[in-house]
């Protein structure tokens, strides 16, 4: 990585354009993935998060899976509009990380401590979250464009038939990325002592 930790941070924007050009390697993508879910906390250690990426024709075949459900919900004349957007914006890159929870992590955790029984889905939820964010700056620090994006349930059946995904793992956001093919626009910051306090 030749960036800082901070211009990584202040560089990650979500990218909605990209190429399938290789810009770093398959093993590279492989080892970010692996060192993020090495290395990424979890409430109570729980290492609930699973990861699956998916490329070329496999990356491919996730968006065709998305086409095919959002095509039975939109009218034809909005189809056209979110066919373009999948095909020039989301199936157009590298890949697509998907992010699952385990399910069967999360109950265990609750069942052995009833005390914080309601908590453990959200703590999963949040554990996901920072896999994804990892990941997410990780790509931004090795060249590449990604976007978070929520298909799911929609897609869970295809992917899960398609991948062959226990039934315990849980689709939380699917990540597609690659070369991005221009820059994100400014960024509105709202004012940030309405969303800090600090006492000294």
């Amino acid at each position: 990585m030749s960036k800082s930790f901070w211009e990584t941070v202040k560089g990650r924007r979500s990218i909605y354009g990209f190429s399938n050009e290789k810009v770093v390697s398959e093993d590279r993508i492989e080892q970010i993935v692996k060192d993020a879910v090495k290395y990424t906390p979890s409430a109570f250690n729980s290492q609930s998060t699973r990861v699956v990426v998916l490329f070329d024709e496999n990356n491919r075949k996730l968006w065709d899976f998305t086409l095919e459900e959002l095509k039975k919900l939109t009218s034809e004349e909005q189809f056209e509009g979110t066919k373009a957007k999948v095909n020039n914006g989301l199936a157009s890159g590298y890949g697509t990380i998907l992010f699952f929870e385990d399910q069967n992590v999360v109950k265990g955790l609750m069942d052995n401590f009833p005390l914080y029984k309601d908590n453990f889905p959200v703590w999963s939820e949040h554990t996901s979250a920072m896999h994804q964010y990892v990941i997410w700056a990780a790509l931004e620090a090795e060249g590449l464009g990604a976007s978070l994006q929520h298909y799911n349930p929609l897609i869970d059946q295809a992917v899960q038939k398609e991948w062959n995904i226990p039934e315990n793992w849980k689709l939380v956001a699917q990540m597609p990325f690659g070369k991005p093919l221009g820059e994100p626009g400014e960024k509105e910051i709202s004012d940030l002592d309405a969303r800090i306090k600090i006492y000294k």
